[in-house]
């Protein structure tokens, strides 16, 4: 291909054929479009034998808003390339990408056709035992490994400006920690929250810990994050997780990644008496609780274990500094949790998980309950000594 050109259906069959030897000479092949949400085209390209692959192309445009928001096409590029570092260091658990085309900006990759995304998953009540230590093992893997702990300084530095990342870091620069704070015309908000996000905009305390927040949004690069480790962007199955969707990957705090998918969990638990019963709602938050404590507690250990064992820079061996270290991670994934909570209610983007809830009222409550929680995460992240007491933060916000 010499040129870019938007795919159809067409061009996903004659691409996936191209470039997959999983096809035979003579299969017959047919594609369909998948919903991918927000940024791309993303194709199930498959043969008369059931045989299947992805393709994924980056459109020159943010799909959820319109060619009024161009994007940078190299996005496919820097996808590839996370989701094929990621897989280096934790391949039961990330999504295998099998070709990259750099003109077409288009990815030929696995089709998790038995699994299902998460989200849509916890909203209909069901429940993984694998999912917090199997998430807990993708993101202390793939964040140990690309961090200072690994890399020499050289190493680090060219590898940070090889994920560099403008274009889509500036979306959530400004999705996570200014639109909401203020009277952006890109927020979606219910009228019966109007008044609550108000409040946000005027509460100078609040807007100068997510400044803070921010601040280390840009520029702290500890590790390659994922970026966007939404329940969204995470396949389960009964055996196994799998993470997609890696293009707003970059070097960043590592608290970002833990926090993002904390915040997700906690956003199903707090929607969860809008989308069960009183029964199956306690059963889920009592679950969702769990597994939130489940997956600080084995991310840090295996990121100790890392630690003790995998550490190059003798500077860095020391226990007590590493203790530090992980005490931090912890304060920073609290705060960009909370953030998460009030982007996805009042800002742009919302989830499934509140805004599927059918009854207004127990929405308006389920909503409010989300900025709420979000900010006494950000508030109190700096208190927050464990994964305990984070959670009877959780408790007692939902219970007050």
């Amino acid at each position: 291909m010499s040129e870019y050109k938007t795919f159809n259906a067409d061009d996903a069959i004659a691409f996936a054929d191209e470039h997959s030897e999983l096809f035979g000479e003579h299969s017959k092949l047919s594609a369909e479009e998948l919903a991918d949400g927000d940024l791309n085209l993303v194709f199930r390209v498959e043969n008369d034998k059931g045989t299947s692959v992805i393709v994924k192309q980056a459109l020159p445009y943010a799909r959820f808003v319109g060619e009024s928001w161009p994007l940078t096409t190299d996005r496919a590029r820097l996808e590839a390339e996370v989701l094929k570092m990621h897989r280096r260091f934790c391949p039961e658990h990330t999504v295998e990408v099998r070709y990259f085309d750099p003109v077409a900006c288009a990815i030929l990759m696995e089709d998790l056709d038995d699994y299902r995304i998460l989200r849509a998953e916890l909203n209909d009540g069901k429940k993984f035992n694998h999912l917090a230590p199997q998430m807990a093992s993708y993101m202390a893997n793939t964040l140990f490994y690309t961090s200072d702990f690994v890399l020499s300084s050289e190493n680090k530095k060219a590898e940070v400006a090889r994920f560099l990342n403008p274009e889509l870091c500036l979306i959530s620069e400004d999705l996570f920690f200014t639109d909401p704070y203020c009277n952006h015309e890109r927020n979606t908000i219910e009228p019966s929250i109007l008044e609550k996000a108000k409040t946000l905009w005027h509460d100078d305390a609040l807007k100068a810990e997510v400044a803070a927040l921010k601040a280390s949004f840009l520029s702290k690069p500890q590790a390659l994050l994922h970026g966007d480790l939404h329940s969204g962007s995470v396949f389960i199955n009964s055996d196994n997780c799998k993470v997609i969707d890696a293009e707003f990957g970059f070097f960043g705090p590592i608290g970002f990644d833990v926090g993002t998918l904390l915040g997700n969990l906690l956003l199903n638990y707090l929607a969860s008496p809008g989308l069960h019963d009183a029964e199956d709602s306690a059963s889920q938050q009592a679950y969702l609780l769990e597994q939130a404590e489940q997956l600080w507690l084995q991310f840090s250990e295996t990121f100790t274990e890392l630690m003790n064992r995998e550490t190059q820079d003798p500077a860095l061996e020391n226990n007590l500094y590493q203790q530090r270290f992980l005490q931090q991670v912890f304060s920073d994934a609290a705060g960009y949790a909370g953030c998460e909570l009030i982007r996805r209610t009042v800002g742009l983007a919302h989830v499934a998980d509140l805004d599927s809830i059918s009854d207004a009222a127990l929405r308006t409550q389920c909503q409010r309950n989300a900025l709420k929680l979000g900010r006494e995460l950000i508030m109190q992240r700096s208190e927050l000594n464990n994964i305990n007491q984070l959670l009877n933060l959780v408790r007692y916000q939902q219970a007050d």
